[in-house]
């Protein structure tokens, strides 16, 4: 059965059974998580009650698995088909574990991976005929309000990866991974941001977006005191939205 539609952003709303949700996605190394967690954390700042959720699909944990067991990768532990299932089956629960958590609280979800990242990795890994099953599976999960793409060059995310040096990613598979998200279907819904800058500029565009839409949303009842403090004239020229869709 499918979850309930999305209900529309009201400040300070609380009322359980509400599902609300923003989702950053994008490849490896784009910055997702940094945004995911200071838009949290300044929605929490402003009063606006939502929850940091990291929508993990287990890739990370199953390799170093894989490094214990003496084996250079997760896709040489179990093969690639195996490992595209495990990740299609924790990224699933994960969704669900926040969505539910959305739903009981009325709290609204900052989706840190959603639904479409699990298409991209199917299609970056080659793994094509599994993703009309993988569709079909998550297809109880609504979309998002805002989906934001964190746009970045392959050779840029590489890097970021290098120095971070807790995992690694080879630059073919950040080049079509990076593809695959903008062949997806769901690309013209995405709200592409420029992610090459330093984080505070991309956090502020960001924000400075969900005010406008935040403040149109809610245009009938007067402007949105929530985001009094971070309110933009209009989406940045950083941020390209393609469509937002409510």
């Amino acid at each position: 059965m499918p979850w309930p539609a999305w209900s529309a952003p009201t400040p300070g709303s609380r009322r359980p059974g509400r599902l609300r949700a923003i989702a950053l996605v994008g490849i490896d190394g784009s910055g997702k998580t940094t945004q995911a967690q200071l838009l949290a954390d300044a929605l929490n700042a402003a009063g606006h009650c939502a929850t940091y959720h990291r929508n993990a699909g287990g890739r990370r944990w199953l390799g170093r698995a894989a490094h214990r067991l003496g084996r250079p990768d997760a896709q040489r532990l179990v093969g690639r088909d195996g490992m595209l299932l495990v990740e299609s089956v924790l990224r699933w629960l994960a969704i669900a574990m926040a969505l539910l958590g959305c739903w009981l609280t009325g709290r609204l979800a900052v989706m840190d991976r959603y639904a479409v990242c699990q298409y991209a990795s199917l299609r970056a890994h080659g793994g094509q005929r599994w993703e009309r099953l993988v569709r079909a599976a998550y297809r109880i999960f609504p979309q998002p309000q805002v989906t934001f793409l964190m746009a970045v060059d392959p050779a840029e995310a590489y890097r970021r990866i290098e120095r971070r040096g807790t995992d690694q990613e080879s630059l073919a598979y950040l080049a079509a991974a990076d593809h695959a998200y903008r062949t997806l279907p769901e690309y013209p819904t995405f709200v592409v941001v420029d992610a090459t800058r330093p984080a505070a500029e991309v956090a502020r565009d960001i924000q400075g977006y969900l005010a406008g839409w935040l403040a149109a949303e809610d245009s009938s009842t007067g402007p949105d005191p929530v985001w009094c403090d971070v309110r933009a004239t209009g989406p940045s020229a950083a941020v390209v939205p393609l469509q937002a869709r409510p």
